[in-house]
C-alpha cells in the first residue's frame, strides 16, 4: 500500500510539472521577445544612419508608369535588348525596365516630374555614367579592362557611342554606325583610310571594332592583340602565323607594324616606304650586330632592287633560314 501511495504522489508530481511547463515556456519567449524588440530598438538609430541603405521596393513604380508620360521614348525603347530586363524577376524592381538605369521613380512622380528625383544621365558626368552602366556591363571579356581604357581616361562616357532610346544601329545601340562614329574624334584615321591602298573600312568591310576594342585592353592603342600587336593581324592574315622553323625575328619582337601601317598608306602592301630595299636595308645593314647586312655582290641598281623578289617567304619559312622559299 506504501508502493501505491508512493507511485500516485510521483504521478502528481510529474502532472504538476508538464502542466507547468508551457507557462515557463511562453514566459520565457515572451521575455525574449522583449528583450530581442529591445535590442532592435536600440540598433534602429545606427541603421539608419548607414549611407548606402536600398531603396526600398515601393520606391519603384515599374515601365508601365513611366510610358505614360514618356511614351514615344518608351516605344523606341522597347525594341532594344534593354527591355529584357522587365522579365528579370530575380534581380528585383532596382535591375527591371527603366528604374533599372535611372534609379526608382516615385519621388519623380511625387514631385510632379522633378527631374531632381531620377538620374537623368545627360545632367551626370563621365564616371557617374559609365559607374551606372557598369553594374550591369562589367562582365565578360569586351569591358573587362574598362576601368584602365584610353576612353574612360579621356572622360568619354557609354552614351558618347551608345543610345539607349535613339540607337541607329539595332547591334550595340551606337548613336551613329562606324566607321563614322569613330571618325567623330579620330579624324585623322579617315585620311589614313582615304589613302591608295588601305585596310576597307569605308568599304564596310572592316570595321574599326574589329581590331581594336573601345572598352579598353591590355595593349597599347587599345589593339585586340598581344604584347607584339600582331595577333589581330593574323585573324585575317592567317597564312602568316606561323609558327615557322625559320622565324623573321621582327614579326615576333615588333609585330607587323614594324614594316605595315596598319590603317593606309601611299604603298604597296600598307608598306613605311616605297621602295622594299629601303625597308630592308633599316636593318639588314653593317651598324647591326644582329641583323646581317647585305652582301656585296647585291647590286641595288640592276637586278637586285627588290629583295623579295629572292627572299619570297620573308615572314618566315619552315626550310631556308634566308627565306629563299
Amino acid at each position: 500500500m506504501k508502493r501505491s501511495n508512493g507511485s500516485l504522489v510521483l504521478w502528481a508530481g510529474l502532472a504538476v510539472i508538464l502542466i507547468a511547463a508551457p507557462n515557463v515556456d511562453a514566459r520565457a519567449s515572451s521575455e525574449y521577445g522583449q528583450s530581442s524588440d529591445a535590442v532592435h530598438s536600440s540598433a534602429a538609430p545606427s541603421q539608419d544612419k548607414t549611407p548606402a541603405a536600398p531603396a526600398d521596393s515601393s520606391d519603384y513604380v515599374g515601365a508601365e508608369t513611366c510610358k505614360a508620360c514618356h511614351e514615344s521614348i518608351y516605344n523606341n525603347w522597347e525594341k532594344t535588348p534593354h527591355w529584357k530586363t522587365t522579365l528579370d524577376v530575380k534581380g528585383g524592381p532596382s535591375r527591371q525596365g527603366c528604374e533599372g538605369c535611372h534609379g526608382p521613380g516615385a519621388a519623380h512622380i511625387a514631385g510632379g516630374g522633378d527631374v531632381t528625383k531620377i538620374f537623368i544621365f545627360g545632367k551626370h558626368s563621365a564616371k557617374e555614367i559609365n559607374a551606372r552602366c557598369m553594374t550591369c556591363h562589367a562582365s565578360g571579356t569586351e569591358h573587362m579592362n574598362a576601368i584602365n581604357s584610353l576612353h574612360t581616361k579621356s572622360d568619354v562616357s557609354c552614351i558618347s557611342c551608345h543610345s539607349p532610346h535613339h540607337a541607329q544601329t539595332p547591334e550595340f545601340l551606337l548613336v551613329k554606325a562606324q566607321p563614322e562614329l569613330c571618325y567623330t574624334c579620330h579624324l585623322d584615321k579617315k585620311a589614313e583610310f582615304e589613302m591608295p591602298f588601305h585596310h576597307r573600312v569605308n568599304e564596310g568591310l572592316v570595321q574599326c571594332t574589329d581590331c581594336h576594342n573601345p572598352h579598353g585592353t591590355v595593349a597599347a592603342k587599345q589593339v585586340r592583340t598581344s604584347a607584339a600587336q600582331d595577333a589581330v593581324c593574323f585573324t585575317c592574315h592567317a597564312d602568316k602565323r606561323g609558327p615557322f622553323v625559320f622565324e623573321h625575328e621582327p614579326v615576333k619582337v615588333e609585330g607587323c607594324t614594324s614594316c605595315h601601317t596598319p590603317h593606309g598608306s601611299p604603298n604597296v602592301h600598307l608598306l613605311k616606304v616605297s621602295n622594299v630595299n629601303l625597308l630592308c636595308l633599316s636593318c639588314h645593314t653593317t651598324s647591326f650586330a644582329n641583323a646581317p647586312g647585305a652582301p656585296s655582290f647585291h647590286n641595288q641598281a640592276a637586278q637586285y632592287q627588290a629583295c623579295t623578289l629572292c627572299h619570297t617567304q620573308i615572314h618566315g619559312s619552315n626550310v631556308d633560314p634566308t627565306f629563299f622559299k
